[in-house]
């Protein structure tokens, strides 16, 4: 009895501890919201860059984790990314003694009473921000001033792709941040230093390989200012694996089946007409079908040239065939025997017509055709 009184004691003193060192944790988290709170009300504006007063531009470290790429449509030349946008920079009015640890805020107000970099992505034809199920955004300040800013979105980027080689093309697919108000003298980006785009783990796209991300700086000019910008540029490489069983392998085999008419028999007609027609119905049909995922361009590519190719094999075996039937069905033709009237071949009369000039064995059997 007096070991488990012992027992229950010690258990009793421990949990205490933890009971302290918690509730001192999160009074000492209260007195950092309120210290927070206190240099946001005190001289504060949120509309001023961190180094306005020094006359210098803020520099912003952007870093881009994409959780999931979409496949590119060549009909709208675009794709749609999901992907959480990193911002780092440094804000000394934000930096107190006191705060002896990181603040995650996650407080729509709090968020908007701190100054952020006012950047957007000028390729991007459409945008959503997340809000399930809270909205997807963290503010983190830490105790030396640096403020990290990072929210999740749903993005479809424009990807002006090169048809000419499709489907054995390369394409190059951007993706653009810059500044929207601030120019260049007020707000500089650039990217983080060590894997400034970073795919999740396992990302695959459907039809595309990436070969390799380039991000690099730019600059924007226009007529009221120059504006700072990032850009990351997506090399990637089509799969041939769908277009290989989809287009290809079909419209070879449906070449082969109609030279198999070049093995029927000259007299059977229905047959070799009807596996002729239906081989370039079926090439056209083929044809049509890929062409209706594709856009309307003015330049040839690569697949018309293989589908005009196989349209034509189809077709000049159709031809071969009408050919061949027309030969048959012409009777055999020598040049005229230069025989007189009356004279006779191997015992039998010849005679010559006066109107036509056929020489015919009579009175049953035509020799030749000759005029």
């Amino acid at each position: 009895m007096i070991r488990a009184g012992t027992t229950n004691a010690r258990y009793l003193g421990l949990a205490t501890v933890l009971l302290l060192i918690s509730a001192h944790g999160h009074a000492a988290r209260i007195d950092h919201l309120q210290i927070l709170d206190s240099l946001l009300k005190k001289d504060y504006d949120r509309r001023a860059t961190p180094t306005n007063h020094l006359n210098n531009a803020t520099t912003v470290q952007c870093e881009l984790y994409i959780r999931s790429f979409g496949s590119i449509s060549p009909v709208t030349m675009d794709y749609g990314v999901d992907l959480y946008l990193r911002q780092k920079w440094q804000d000394e009015r934000l930096k107190h003694a006191q705060i002896t640890e990181s603040l995650d805020l996650n407080d729509p107000n709090l968020v908007k009473a701190i100054w952020k970099p006012e950047v957007y992505f000028p390729n991007a034809k459409d945008a959503e921000f997340q809000f399930v199920t809270v909205p997807n955004v963290l503010v983190r300040i830490n105790p030396d001033g640096e403020i990290l800013y990072m929210l999740r979105l749903k993005l479809t980027f424009s990807c002006m792709m090169d048809l000419s080689k499709f489907p054995l093309d390369n394409q190059i697919c951007t993706m653009e941040v810059a500044s929207f108000s601030k120019t260049i003298e007020e707000l500089r980006l650039e990217w983080k230093a060590e894997k400034p785009v970073i795919m999740g783990k396992g990302l695959r796209m459907p039809q595309f390989e990436i070969v390799r991300i380039l991000a690099s700086n730019c600059q924007e000019s226009f007529q009221i200012g120059n504006y700072s910008c990032l850009v990351a540029e997506f090399y990637l490489s089509r799969s041939v694996g769908f277009h290989l069983v989809q287009s290809y392998l079909p419209t070879i085999l449906i070449v082969v089946i109609s030279w198999v008419s070049f093995w029927m028999d000259v007299n059977s007609v229905p047959g070799r007409t009807t596996l002729g027609v239906t081989t370039l119905l079926a090439v056209s049909s083929q044809s049509s079908g890929i062409q209706s995922g594709l856009p309307q361009v003015s330049y040839v590519k690569a697949i018309d040239v293989w589908m005009g190719t196989c349209t034509a094999f189809v077709f000049c075996a159709l031809l071969e065939f009408t050919l061949v039937n027309y030969l048959w069905r012409k009777p055999p033709c020598t040049r005229p025997l230069n025989v007189a009237r009356g004279s006779a071949v191997n015992g039998e009369a010849l005679t010559r017509s006066a109107s036509t000039g056929l020489i015919r064995r009579t009175p049953q059997e035509t020799v030749c055709f000759s005029f």
